[in-house]
C-alpha cells in the first residue's frame, strides 16, 4: 500500500488547532491537579476524621474507575442534576480530579517520609503549622515523588486523547476527523501517534527543568 502523508499533513491547521488545544488542556489541568493533590495530601494527614474519609473516598473512587467513566459522568451524567459545561471545561476537570487523586498519594508518600527531626527543629524556630508545611515539609517531600508525579502527569496529558469522545477538539479528535475526511487513517494515526511523543518528550524535560527546587525557589 502506498502511503501519503502529504494529504494528511495538507490539513495543518486542523492539526495544528487541535495541538493547541491539547497544550492548554494540559496546561490549565496540571498545576490544578498538583495544587488539589497537595490540598487532599495535608488534609489526608491533618485534617478530622469526617474530612479525611470525604478524601480518602475521592481518592479511591477516581484511582479505580476508568478515566473515560469519569469523563462521560462529569459531562453527560452531571447535566441532569442541572450541572451543565462545555467540553472543554469538562476535559479540564475531570483531568484536573483524576491527576489530584494519583498526587495526592504520591506527595502524601514524600510527606510522610519527613524526618521528625525536621519538623521539631521548625517548631524550635517558632514556625507556624502552615509554615513548617510550605517551608519544611513540601519543598523536600516534592523534590522525593517529582519523577513519579512526572510520569503521572504525563499520563494525564496523554489520557487528554480520550477527551475526544465528548467532543473535545483536541489533537487527537483533528486526527479522528482528518481519518474521516481523506480515508488516510494509517497516515493519521502515524502523525499524531508522533505528536503525542513529542509532546511526553517535551513535556518530560519541562518538569525535569521545573521541578520542586526550582518551584520553590532553588536551583536544581
Amino acid at each position: 500500500m502506498e502511503m501519503n502523508f502529504a494529504t494528511v499533513l495538507g490539513q495543518w491547521p486542523m492539526l495544528l488547532q487541535g495541538l493547541w488545544l491539547t497544550v492548554l488542556l494540559t496546561a490549565f489541568a496540571v498545576p490544578l491537579g498538583v495544587l488539589l493533590g497537595i490540598a487532599c495530601a495535608w488534609m489526608r494527614l491533618h485534617a478530622g476524621l469526617a474530612v479525611r474519609t470525604l478524601v480518602a473516598s475521592y481518592v479511591e473512587v477516581f484511582r479505580n474507575t476508568p478515566f473515560i467513566i469519569q469523563l462521560f459522568f462529569l459531562f453527560f451524567g452531571l447535566p441532569s442534576l442541572g450541572l451543565r459545561m462545555s467540553p472543554e471545561v469538562a476535559s479540564v476537570l475531570a483531568m484536573t480530579l483524576n491527576l489530584g487523586a494519583y498526587a495526592c498519594e504520591q506527595i502524601r508518600a514524600g510527606i510522610e517520609a519527613t524526618p521528625r527531626g525536621q519538623i521539631e527543629a521548625a517548631q524550635c524556630l517558632a514556625l507556624n503549622r502552615m509554615q513548617i508545611f510550605t517551608r519544611v515539609v513540601l519543598p523536600p517531600a516534592l523534590n522525593r515523588v517529582w519523577p513519579a508525579l512526572t510520569g503521572q502527569i504525563i499520563i494525564v496529558m496523554l489520557g487528554s486523547a480520550v477527551c475526544s469522545q465528548i467532543s473535545t477538539e483536541e489533537i487527537s479528535y483533528a486526527a479522528n476527523l482528518i481519518s474521516s475526511r481523506t480515508f488516510r487513517s494509517l497516515e493519521s494515526y502515524i502523525v499524531v501517534t508522533l505528536v503525542y511523543l513529542g509532546l511526553a518528550v517535551l513535556l518530560r524535560q519541562f518538569l525535569n527543568w521545573f521541578g520542586p527546587r526550582c518551584v520553590f525557589g532553588r536551583r536544581r
